[in-house]
Formats: structure tokens, C-alpha cells, sequence
């Protein structure tokens, strides 16, 4: 968004002292131009958008940068441009990650406030995150600090940009894992980043329920659809959201079933039970 220059730069540096081959970068302004884009480092590619597309649609014109669906690298990192990779092994770590599995498409990081070392428990993309130096396999991924095979996004496509912000990651992940791919929560590839309340966002709770619903629509089989969105319903009044929090869920929860929610690809019902035993049915 071009408001934090010197938080954006001190990440690019962070990425060009990773350890190995150099790592090709591009810096998408979304929707303002990239602050201070001449003082960047050398070989930094950027783009410039003319309108704010979200952070899926952001995301995905940085993939095309590096041609259709990203098809002149073998792999995609996106990070947040206040974020910070504090150890110089990370891309060793992804390359080598992906070279060991072939059929390991997703990487997620760990996330870790630069002061405090603490990991927050919606940064660990799984039911059971008490435990954040665990590394899983699991069933969604955060998307400002995570890697992605570009094979995946060539064989099930990119990020919905019609999200614009939240859920995103989910869609992409389940489409991948019915593809027959994996998805990794790595705690030894680790992104310093502060810690922060989504709900800081004012679309939050509005993108939060209509983006539930089209996940759901876009992407589960039909008897499951109510089932999964019963439980988010409970699950959010459980959580005693304040009154105008509620009302702004509600609106999003009735736009995501009165307008498109882009194509329809129901997963297998295989893809159900896969993501059953990896502890996370698509009902929760």
C-alpha cells in the first residue's frame, strides 16, 4: 500500500541476504505507487496496479510478474511488507523442503512477533496450536508468509481475487489438497512480524462472513455446506461479538449467499476424509 517504506525495505534486505541462489523479487503496490521504488535494490522488479485489488488480487498480478502463474520459478514466497525473514536459511530451507517431497505444494511459517518471540494461536494453521514449534501437516496456510510450488498454481489456479481479504488462503489450499497436494506448518521458517488483531481492518468482519460463505459454496460438497456454516455461526456468537461487529457479520453472511461467488468445484469426498485425518474436517 506504499505506507511503510522503511518496514518494506528492511524486508527486502532480510531477502537478499538469504543463503544460496539469489532470490528474484517484486514488489506489487496495490493501488498506490511503490514508495521509494528507486532506492530499491537492485534487480527488484515492481508493479504498480491503478486500483487496490485486495490481497488475493495483489498477490496474484506479483505471480504473473514471473510470468503465466508464476512459470519461470519453481516456487513463490509472499511476505508481508512489514514482516522480516531474521534467519539467512529460510530459501535453503524451501528448496530443500520442496526437493525432499514431490508432493509437498504449500509451506506456511511461522510467524513471530520481532519482540517477544510469541507465536499468536490464529498464526498456526490447525485446531490443535498450543504447541507453535510443532510442525504438521495441515489443511490451510497464512498467505503473508508462506511458499508456494508454482506447479500448484498452474494444475488449480491462483488466489480468488474476488475475496479481496480473508479466506483466500483456505480456498486456495483446499483446491490444492483435492489436486492431491500437501501442505506443510513449518515452525523453522520463521517471519518476524508484530503482533496485531485482524479485526484492525475495518472490512473485517463483513469480508470474515461473506468470504465463509463462498468458501463454502465454491468449494464442499452440497450436504456439507449448511453443516460447516451452522458451525461458523455458532462458533461466532459463542465468541460475544460486540453489537456492531454483529450486525457487520450478518450483512457479509447474507451478501456471500445474494451474490456470485465465482466458480463452483465441489472437492471429492476423498478430499473430505483426507481432511479428516489431518485433524481438520471441512466443517470447522
Amino acid at each position: 500500500m506504499g505506507d511503510r517504506p522503511d518496514d518494506l525495505r528492511a524486508l527486502l534486505d532480510s531477502v537478499a541476504g538469504q543463503d544460496g541462489d539469489r532470490v528474484e523479487v517484486v514488489v506489487v503496490g496495490n493501488g498506490s505507487p511503490v514508495t521509494g521504488a528507486d532506492d530499491l535494490p537492485p534487480g527488484v522488479r515492481t508493479v504498480e496496479l491503478p486500483e487496490n485489488l485486495g490481497i488475493p488480487g495483489g498477490r496474484n498480478a506479483g505471480i504473473e510478474a514471473f510470468g503465466p502463474a508464476g512459470s519461470e520459478v519453481d516456487a513463490l514466497l509472499f511476505l508481508d511488507d512489514d514482516g522480516l525473514l531474521p534467519g539467512t536459511d529460510t530459501a535453503e530451507l524451501v528448496r530443500e523442503a520442496f526437493a525432499a517431497d514431490p508432493e509437498l505444494g504449500i509451506l506456511s511459517f511461522r510467524i513471530a512477533d520481532p519482540e517477544t518471540g510469541a507465536t499468536q494461536r490464529r498464526h498456526v494453521p490447525r485446531l490443535r496450536a498450543a504447541d507453535p514449534m510443532r510442525s504438521s501437516r495441515v489443511t490451510t496456510f497464512l498467505g503473508g508468509a508462506s511458499a508456494v510450488r508454482t506447479k500448484v498454481i498452474g494444475e488449480v489456479g491462483p488466489l480468488p481475487g474476488e475475496f479481496f481479504y480473508a479466506h483466500e488462503e483456505t480456498d486456495l489450499a483446499w483446491r490444492a489438497l483435492d489436486a492431491g497436494w500437501m501442505i506443510d506448518y513449518r515452525s523453522d521458517m520463521v517471519l518476524h512480524h508484530p503482533t496485531t488483531a485482524p479485526s484492525r481492518h475495518a472490512v473485517y468482519h463483513r469480508m470474515v462472513a461473506r468470504n465463509r460463505v463462498w468458501l463454502a459454496r465454491r468449494n464442499l460438497p452440497a450436504p456439507l455446506v449448511p453443516v460447516y456454516l451452522a458451525v461458523w455461526v455458532l462458533l461466532t456468537l459463542a465468541r460475544r461479538p460486540s453489537g456492531a461487529a454483529l450486525k457487520a457479520w450478518a450483512g457479509g453472511f447474507t451478501e456471500g449467499w445474494r451474490t456470485p461467488c465465482g466458480p463452483r468445484r465441489p472437492m471429492k469426498w476423498r478430499t473430505v476424509w483426507r481432511l479428516t485425518r489431518l485433524g481438520r474436517p471441512p466443517v470447522i
